[in-house]
């Protein structure tokens, strides 16, 4: 099937088949806010910096120093690429989705494996509950800035691999819509920035420094993003603090993201793990011919 050569996205196909998801309408403003703070929330917050500490809790404005690996951290992600990433995003119910792959953010494309399971599956690291969760569906996925593509696997090699010997034709494609998964997906697509973040922003809209945290052997500091415009601070049932948390070392790697979404519990988290030097994504999913 052709595609449209001025976009990268996969589009739905006229014949192709409804979204599988519902979509969430009365998340739509809030997900396209929170897509802005994430790509551009630097330049979205307000010009006067939140001073105030909010009692006990040990969280405070971020230092220049912390806004500034902030602020790197993009950047990071982007020089890493293909960067390894898994997503692991709650649809409610007890279902779980995870994808794991790469990501190359020069050309903003996205390819991995992807496994849905039922009640027992439990937090972000993969481990399951006293009892296996139950698998409903597994296979590969594409995703860009514009949409993603499913199609059944084919053996146990890479992901990528397998990627390139499915023609165009053989991905089933939609728009994003604004469950968790797509959310996510689109979060992580967007997260890599050829050019650091202005950490003056960044501090000036409200990113918080909320802890630390030692993640397989390695410090990194839990920052809250930037608010977006119009915030109260220490209103709301998060305390006008961002649903957005970064978990950035001390050299503005970026090791997680949270995102936490209305209704559900469990935020979606984002996870990168470096450089995959093996990785290359193939072109079959966007190339411009017919397959």
């Amino acid at each position: 099937m052709a595609r449209k050569t001025e976009t990268a996205g996969l589009a739905p196909r006229q014949d192709g088949p409804a979204p599988r998801r519902t979509r969430w309408s009365h998340r739509t403003r809030w997900f396209r806010a929170l897509i802005a703070l994430a790509v551009c929330g630097t330049a979205v917050g307000g010009v006067a910096a939140y001073r105030s500490l909010s009692g006990g809790s040990g969280e405070r404005p971020v230092t220049m120093d912390e806004a500034s690996r902030l602020a790197l951290s993009r950047l990071n992600v982007y020089q890493a690429s293909p960067s390894a990433v898994t997503l692991t995003a709650a649809e409610g119910g007890g279902v779980v989705l995870r994808v794991s792959g790469v990501v190359d953010y020069r050309t903003h494309h996205g390819v991995g494996s992807y496994q849905t399971t039922g009640a027992g599956f439990t937090g972000s690291s993969g481990t399951s509950g006293a009892t296996a969760a139950p698998q409903l569906d597994q296979g590969l996925i594409v995703w860009d800035s514009d949409g993603l593509g499913l199609a059944p696997a084919l053996d146990g090699t890479p992901p990528w691999q397998q990627a390139e010997h499915i023609p165009r034709s053989g991905w089933s494609p939609r728009s994003y819509t604004t469950d968790p998964l797509d959310a996510g997906l689109q979060l992580l697509i967007g997260l890599g920035a050829d050019r650091p973040d202005n950490p003056l922003l960044l501090a000036q809209s409200g990113a918080r420094w909320l802890g630390r945290d030692r993640i397989d052997g390695r410090d990194y500091d839990e920052i809250s993003g930037p608010r977006a415009t119009g915030t109260t601070p220490g209103s709301g049932p998060d305390g006008g603090k961002s649903p957005l948390t970064y978990w950035v070392d001390g050299n503005g790697g970026l090791r997680r993201v949270t995102m936490r979404m209305p209704g559900l519990g469990t935020p979606t988290t984002l996870e990168f793990t470096g450089h995959d030097a093996n990785a290359k994504l193939p072109e079959a999913p966007w190339d411009t011919g017919t397959g």
